[in-house]
């Protein structure tokens, strides 16, 4: 018998019982309705069968090092104490927007089931960057996140803005970034994420109308990299092989002042910075003054 909990005279919506319903003729389990204690959401805690659980579509990939160290823990510890999260996009079908390293873990070691936390409303699954904590994302992986789930939200939201997803895509600028990486995993992502941050908004543009103009907004910024990656080459000719010649290079040509607080736009910023790049001296670069610069530039350490 399935029980419900927090509020026991208040009986499920239909949908939550026709969800746990589904649950147990996809072969799973349902051993729990409940509502969560922050909002009073209807959840169900089941055992889902592992064959039927996946990732979302707009998930990150896979971390090879972090499934194998999970692995590892798992088989130490014999036991599993992290239900994934999922929801339901139809029925037979599972996605854990939170837990697929968890998943791939227990179908590498051939689990049966897998212990979930069955999230009723599908929406949830644009969630997914402040839901998945479960191995801290770098800017590369939340980046192609975010250009996945914008891709989905245009074809499902397609008269919704960039603005009304603004908690969901969390910044302007990995929606840019993330076609970057799209075309090249190997993008220096990092360096230029510092001057996007500043000048890359969201658009008030509809999501249909706003991807031809992240389009050529991640056009700019490849170009600015082509020709950042030529002064690259000439420095490191001349026997300057330090990591940080690239950031150094940028740092010297931003058009953006720390003490300005009227920024322009992202295509004049991005022009200018390129004319910058492309008029630099590399004649006046010095090895010590880089290898100084890298120095300043990293983080004091937190506890």
């Amino acid at each position: 018998m399935v029980s419900w909990t927090i509020h026991p005279d208040r009986e499920p919506p239909k949908r939550v019982l026709e969800l746990a319903a589904q649950v147990e003729r996809d072969g799973g389990r349902t051993l729990a309705i409940y509502q969560e204690p922050l909002g009073d959401h209807w959840q169900i805690f089941c055992l889902l069968p592992r064959e039927r659980v996946e990732a979302s579509p707009y998930q990150r990939d896979l971390s090879p090092t972090h499934v194998k160290r999970l692995a590892e823990a798992m088989k130490k510890l014999d036991r599993f104490v992290d239900p994934v999260v999922a929801l339901s996009p139809k029925p037979g079908v599972y996605w854990t927007p939170n837990g697929n390293h968890r998943r791939a873990v227990l179908e590498k070691l051939k689990a049966d089931t897998i212990p979930a936390i069955l999230v009723v409303e599908p929406e949830v699954a644009y969630h997914i960057l402040p839901l998945n904590i479960e191995k801290a994302h770098n800017l590369k992986e939340k980046s192609l996140e975010v250009i996945r789930m914008y891709r989905a939200l245009a074809t499902e939201e397609p008269g919704s803005t960039e603005e009304d997803w603004a908690f969901q895509l969390e910044s302007a600028h990995f929606i840019t970034l993330g076609l970057l990486y799209e075309e090249n995993k190997r993008f220096a992502g990092g360096a230029f994420a510092p001057i996007l941050r500043r000048v890359d908004k969201f658009l008030k543009l509809t999501l249909r109308k706003g991807i031809p103009e992240r389009a050529e907004r991640a056009d700019l910024v490849r170009q600015t990299d082509a020709a950042l990656a030529g002064v690259v080459i000439k420095i490191r000719k001349r026997g300057i092989n330090h990591p940080y010649v690239k950031n150094f290079v940028l740092a010297r040509t931003t058009p953006l002042s720390r003490a300005r607080k009227t920024l322009p736009p992202f295509e004049q910023t991005f022009r200018k910075l390129r004319d910058n790049i492309e008029e630099f001296d590399i004649g006046k670069v010095r090895y010590e003054d880089i290898q100084r610069s890298a120095i300043m530039a990293i983080p004091a350490g937190t506890e």
